[in-house]
């Protein structure tokens, strides 16, 4: 594929000369940041779960996040519904498998979902080696094993699923079963903050959304530019709370030309 680098400043400025809408199915934690990481970036967050609406949503939105973060039956099923009303109506999804494996019903939900042919499937190593089934050693949320240790499930899975396999970390990894790229932007500053993971996700589908046939770059592009924020963000600020504020005007601040000068990306 064409070195996804030289275009991260159109795949913004797509972005934001046409704000997809995203439909996000997400957790209590990560409502908020989500949203406002959404509209800071360029586009239009729309968070709704309710069962009776989601999958009728689903077919107006540009764009789906599933978040499995904070589950319950008639989620799991507004989720589900969702999905399947994307893929019906040809919308680009994103799941976020969060803390799969560090329970049955986790798990098993995670492997329904990611049967539903999402567009992007964005965790940590360890939620993408339980899904793989070869391991995972998280607890909870976190991850505790490495990016290189989940590279070969991801592409599995990829290859599997037909979809995208993102697998964030200290640096990433994204691959679609062929091609594969390594980002390396982001600041430790940034696991201090709960759900800047699940924002990233919501980040990811907002991307893709504006870029049809180009999953792969398009999640790269938005790995790039929350890495990129994040560094602009820890520059600025004395702590985490004062990074979230400065994380939020970051990805406001940031442009084309500055995403393409500091995005460091590389084949895998």
């Amino acid at each position: 594929m064409a070195n996804p680098q030289t275009h991260l400043a159109r795949h913004l400025a797509e972005l934001r000369r046409q704000p997809p809408l995203v439909h996000a199915i997400t957790n209590y934690v990560a409502m908020d940041l989500s949203a406002n990481a959404l509209l800071a970036a360029g586009a239009v967050p729309a968070m709704v779960h309710a069962e009776a609406e989601a999958a009728e949503f689903a077919g107006i939105a540009d764009a789906l996040v599933v978040n499995i973060g904070t589950l319950s039956p008639p989620w799991v099923r507004a989720m589900a519904a969702a999905a399947e009303a994307a893929v019906a109506a040809g919308r680009p999804w994103v799941l976020d498998p969060v803390a799969a494996g560090a329970t049955a019903y986790r798990s098993t939900t995670a492997l329904r979902l990611l049967a539903l042919a999402p567009t992007v499937l964005r965790g940590n190593a360890s939620e993408i080696l339980a899904l793989a089934g070869t391991g995972g050693a998280g607890r909870g949320p976190d991850s505790a094993d490495p990016v290189d240790e989940a590279e070969t499930a991801a592409r599995t899975l990829a290859a599997a699923h037909g979809c995208v396999v993102a697998v964030t970390g200290a640096r990433d990894f994204v691959t679609d079963g062929r091609a594969a790229l390594r980002i390396a932007n982001g600041h430790p500053m940034m696991t201090k903050v709960t759900a800047l993971g699940c924002a990233l996700s919501a980040l990811v589908a907002a991307f893709v959304a504006r870029a049809p046939g180009e999953a792969l770059a398009a999640t790269a592009a938005a790995l790039a530019f929350v890495g990129v924020a994040g560094e602009r963000a820890a520059a600025t600020s004395a702590g985490p709370g004062s990074f979230r504020v400065a994380f939020l005007d970051a990805l406001a601040a940031v442009d084309g030309p500055g995403l393409a000068a500091a995005a460091r990306i590389s084949p895998a």
